[in-house]
């Protein structure tokens, strides 16, 4: 069964495979850790499909700054509720390296995160499937914010959705 997630305030189907998929093709969407794309960079940025990374905590954001333009999605991993380093992979993609892609935060993510990681330019989140309709109404729980963020207008896009 395919799994649902969270993405620009909406519950859809996840169309993306990881590199322990069965049968995964030349042109499905394609997410790996980033020593798996390290290892055969070359042959995945030729591939037909999108492809995606996946960022441990302890990776480096700015390793894929040269391949940014050709990646479709950027995924931080939370591997626990305290792990932050996360909220950092992404603003920094976002502010610093300009990432335009989806950013995605998985793992350890629990619908009170989520709001919060918007604010630092994440788009798309795995929760499990109790908690994506919650998730989907915290993206609406403040009507203003003081801090300044990268949520890139995610809450003018949201309030067109309602």
């Amino acid at each position: 069964m395919q799994r649902r997630l969270l993405r620009d305030g909406a519950i859809v189907l996840d169309e993306w495979r990881t590199a322990g998929d069965e049968a995964v093709s030349h042109d499905d969407a394609l997410m790996l850790g980033l020593p798996e794309f390290r290892a055969e960079r070359e042959r995945l940025l030729a591939r037909a499909g999108p492809l995606g990374v996946i960022l441990a905590p302890a990776d480096n954001e700015q390793e894929l700054v040269p391949d940014l333009s050709r990646l479709a999605l950027v995924a931080a991993e939370f591997t626990s509720v305290s792990e932050g380093r996360g909220y950092t992979q992404g603003k920094l993609l976002r502010e610093r390296w300009g990432f335009a892609g989806e950013l995605r935060a998985r793992g350890a993510v629990r619908r009170d995160q989520v709001f919060l990681l918007a604010r630092c330019g994440f788009n798309s989140f795995e929760l499990p499937e109790s908690e994506l309709e919650g998730a989907k109404a915290a993206l609406r729980t403040f009507s203003a914010a003081y801090q300044s963020s990268n949520d890139r207008g995610l809450g003018a896009a949201l309030r067109h959705r309602q």
